[in-house]
Formats: C-alpha cells, structure tokens, sequence
C-alpha cells in the first residue's frame, strides 16, 4: 500500500450518488424546491447537495454544504431539505448532513444556476 492511499488521498472528496435508483430524480425535483433565502437559486442547482445516497429501502441520505459557514439559515435548512423529500411517493425516510469537505465554490454551480445569478 502506498503511502498516500494509506491516508485515503485519492478518494474522491464527494461520495457517489444513487443516480441508477428509480427514485432519484424525483429526490433530485424535491431538492430543487429548497431556496436559500439570499440566493435566488435553488440549493440543487447551486451545488449545495453534494451526496444523494438511496438504499434499496428506499431511505434518502443527503450530504449538503451551504455556502458560508456563517450561513444564517445553517439550522435550518437540513429541515428544509428534509420537508422537500419526504413527501415524495415511495421515499421511506430522509437524513441530512452538513459538511464542510469540500469547500463550496461557485464553480459548483449549474450553468442555469450561472445563468440566473449573471456569471455567464
């Protein structure tokens, strides 16, 4: 073993998505009904949801960052997320966590979400 992957360097900051899952781009749907309060874009196509995870029980585990530490809606908005989700029609429970890793940068956004804001 090298002495990087012996310190997990290599592994990709962001775990994969659950993009194959049947469910998943209604989960998708669901994130992009949450808004942060400041930004006039949805918190999906800022690239604020880094992680959607489904098991084959059809439990949601989202990982999410905001863009600011100081974010003032930081309690917040896991319970938005969570609202969004639940409701939608096969979904059997939903856990959202922040992190921090990677750092939020605005080259996380969409190009709709560029488009919207004037980056582009």
């Amino acid at each position: 073993m090298t002495d990087a992957a012996a310190h997990g360097e290599g592994a990709p900051l962001i775990a994969p998505s659950s993009t194959d899952h049947p469910l998943y781009d209604a989960v998708v749907e669901g994130c992009r009904t949450v808004y942060d309060p400041e930004i006039p874009v949805n918190i999906y196509d800022l690239g604020l949801v880094y992680t959607i995870d489904i098991t084959e029980q059809n439990e949601v585990s989202l990982i999410m960052t905001l863009t600011a530490p100081g974010c003032p809606v930081a309690g917040e908005m896991p319970g938005w997320l969570q609202e969004a989700i639940e409701p939608i029609p096969g979904v059997k429970q939903v856990n959202v966590d922040i992190t921090w890793e990677p750092p939020w940068g605005m080259d996380m956004m969409s190009d709709e979400a560029r488009l919207e804001l004037g980056f582009m």
